[in-house]
C-alpha cells in the first residue's frame, strides 16, 4: 500500500526504457494536468457522447491516448483532488472531505506534492482555477496574506477560487492576497450566521437570478445564492460568466512567462459545477440548457488552451494530462433544469453511477494523455488512477522522495507503453468505500443500512446490472479480506 520513490533515472533514459525506442528529446517535457469538475465519463464526444460536440477534448483525444478505465479515487471534490496532488488515498487524512470556502489547508506542508517533487525537478509551478483544499490556518483575514496555501505546498504562481463556485468567498485569490478587496471595504466570511443587513437566498428570492432546489440559501453574489455568508468585498466579487475566460487568460499567461524553461501547471476548470452561468456566448448552445452550456464553454476553454501551446510551439513537448475530479451529477442544489433538459444524453456514459456514489461511474472519469514527441495516439484499457500522477511523473523527470505514499509508478501504462496498470484501488463515496480489484467491483453494505454485499465484474457487465456475489461467494470472500487488510494496514477506514 505504501510506496516510496527512489533512484530513477533522467528523464530521456527512464522514457527510453519505458517506451523501449530513442525518445526525440533532449529536454524534460512541459506537464499540463487539466482537472474538470463534475464531468462524467460520457460527457465528451470522444467517450460516446453524440448530443455534446466536445472538439477540444477530442483533440486531446485524437492526438494521445485516451484511457477507458482511469480513475480519481473519490466521487467527490476535496478527497480526490488531494489524492492527486498529494498521491495519498484521501481516508489517511482525516480532514480530506468536502471542505466548507473557510476551511484550513489540509495538505501537510511538510510532506511530497506533485508541484513539489516538479519543482525539485527544476519546474516552475503554477495552479490557475479551482483549489477547494483549505487555506490558511482556519482562521483567514481574507485581507491579509493567506498563509499557508498553493505556495507553501508547492506552486510558484497561483490564481485560485478558495473554494467551489456555489461557496463563499467569492473572490479570486492570486499568489496568496485577495484580487481587488479595498481597504475601505475589507471582506468577512462566516458559515455559522449571516451578516446584519445583508440578503440571502432564503430571505431574499426576489434578488435572485438563479434559485436553489436544495440548501445554497446564504449570500447572494451576482444574483447567485451561495453557501455560507459573507459581506464587504464588493467590488473584489467575481461575476460567474467570466471566470472561465479569466481562469484560461491566466493559465495563458502563465505558460508564456515560463515558455523557456520546463513548467508544470495544474489548470482546474470550475466548469460543470454549480453554480452553472456560461458566457452569454455560450447560453443555449447545446439544447440541454446551463450544464450542457457550460460542458461546451469547458471544452472551448481547453481548445483555446491548446492553440496557445500551438502558437508558442509547445505543443510537441508538453505532456497533457486531461480528466475530471469525479463522475457527473444534475441537480446539485440549483433548479437549472439540468434534469429536464437531459433528453438522452448520458453523462455516465456507459457505467452505473454519479458523484458521491461507489457505483463505477462515481470515479470512473475521462482521461486522456496527450505528449505528441512519445506518446502514440490510441485507446487503452489500462486501470490506471490519477492518485499514481505523484510516483509516475518523479519517475519520468528522475526524482525521488522520502515520504511513504500510497502513488504507485504506472508510467509505462500512462505513456502508452504497456496495458498493465494498477492492479487495486480503493474509492471513496460520500459516506463508505468500495473495492475495485482487476475487472472487478465490490461495493459492501451501506452503514446503518439493510444491504447485501454487491459484486460486478465490470468488463462484462459495465452498467452494473448483475449482481454476481451470491454466484462467487469465494471471489468475494478474496476481495473481503483484501479489503480487511488493507484497512488494517492504514487503521484509516472507520465508518464500513
Amino acid at each position: 500500500m505504501m510506496t516510496m520513490v527512489g533512484g530513477t533515472l533522467p528523464v530521456a533514459l527512464s522514457a527510453q526504457s519505458v517506451l523501449n525506442k530513442p525518445v526525440p528529446t533532449d529536454k524534460m517535457p512541459n506537464v499540463v494536468v487539466i482537472v474538470a469538475d463534475d464531468l462524467g465519463y460520457g460527457d465528451l464526444s470522444c467517450y460516446g457522447a453524440t448530443n455534446l460536440n466536445t472538439p477540444g477534448m477530442d483533440r486531446l483525444a485524437k492526438e494521445g491516448l485516451r484511457f477507458t478505465d482511469g480513475h480519481c479515487t473519490a466521487a467527490t471534490s476535496t478527497p480526490s483532488r488531494y489524492s492527486l496532488l498529494t498521491g495519498m488515498y484521501p481516508w489517511t487524512n482525516t480532514d480530506a472531505k468536502i471542505l466548507p470556502g473557510n476551511a484550513s489547508l489540509i495538505i501537510d506542508t511538510q510532506r511530497i506534492t506533485l508541484p513539489k517533487m516538479m519543482k525539485k525537478a527544476g519546474y516552475a509551478t503554477g495552479t490557475v482555477g479551482k483549489w477547494h483544499l483549505g487555506l490558511g490556518d482556519g482562521a483567514v483575514n481574507w485581507n491579509e496574506r493567506i498563509y499557508p496555501g498553493a505556495k507553501e505546498v508547492g506552486y510558484d504562481y497561483s490564481f485560485i477560487q478558495a473554494a467551489t463556485n456555489d461557496r463563499v468567498p467569492c473572490i479570486y485569490i492570486e499568489n496568496g492576497k485577495g484580487v481587488g478587496l479595498e481597504e475601505n471595504d475589507p471582506l468577512y466570511v462566516n458559515y455559522r450566521k449571516n451578516y446584519p443587513n445583508e440578503p440571502t437566498g432564503k430571505d431574499n428570492p426576489e434578488m435572485l437570478r438563479m434559485h436553489p432546489s436544495v440548501g445554497h440559501a446564504g449570500s447572494i453574489v451576482n444574483g447567485v445564492p451561495r453557501i455560507g455568508f459573507q459581506t464587504g468585498g464588493k467590488k473584489a466579487q467575481w461575476k460567474d460568466e467570466d471566470m472561465a475566460e479569466i481562469f484560461l487568460k491566466k493559465a495563458k499567461l502563465f505558460i508564456q512567462e515560463n515558455q523557456k524553461r520546463p513548467f508544470f501547471l495544474y489548470y482546474g476548470l470550475h466548469q460543470p459545477h454549480v453554480p452553472r452561468v456560461p458566457n452569454e456566448r455560450f447560453i443555449g448552445k447545446s439544447g440541454m440548457g446551463p450544464r450542457g452550456d457550460v460542458i461546451l464553454e469547458a471544452d472551448w476553454c481547453v481548445d483555446e488552451f491548446l492553440k496557445e501551446l500551438d502558437r508558442l510551439g509547445l505543443t510537441e513537448n508538453t505532456l497533457v494530462i486531461f480528466t475530471s475530479d469525479n463522475g457527473p451529477v444534475l441537480d446539485d442544489g440549483y433548479k437549472d433544469q439540468a434534469v429536464e433538459l437531459i433528453g438522452n444524453h448520458k453523462p455516465a456514459g456507459p457505467y452505473k453511477g454519479w458523484k458521491t456514489t461507489m457505483d463505477n461511474a462515481g470515479t470512473c472519469v475521462p482521461f486522456i494523455v496527450r505528449w505528441p514527441e512519445v506518446v502514440k495516439p490510441g485507446v487503452s484499457n489500462a486501470f490506471v488512477c490519477q492518485m499514481d500522477l505523484l510516483a509516475s511523473l518523479a519517475a519520468l523527470t528522475g526524482q525521488n522522495y522520502n515520504d511513504a505514499t500510497n502513488s504507485q509508478n504506472t508510467l509505462a501504462a500512462f505513456l502508452g507503453a504497456s496495458n498493465q496498470g494498477r492492479e487495486e484501488l480503493v474509492v471513496e463515496g460520500m459516506f463508505t468505500y468500495a473495492f475495485r480489484k482487476g475487472e472487478w467491483l465490490m461495493i459492501p453494505p451501506y452503514p446503518y443500512e439493510e444491504h447485501t454485499f454487491q459484486l460486478y465484474n465490470l468488463r462484462k457487465d459495465p452498467a452494473q446490472l448483475h449482481n454476481v456475489a451470491k454466484e462467487e461467494p469465494r471471489l468475494l470472500r478474496q476481495l473481503m479480506m483484501r479489503f480487511e487488510q488493507i484497512k488494517r494496514e492504514t487503521n484509516k477506514i472507520t465508518n464500513y
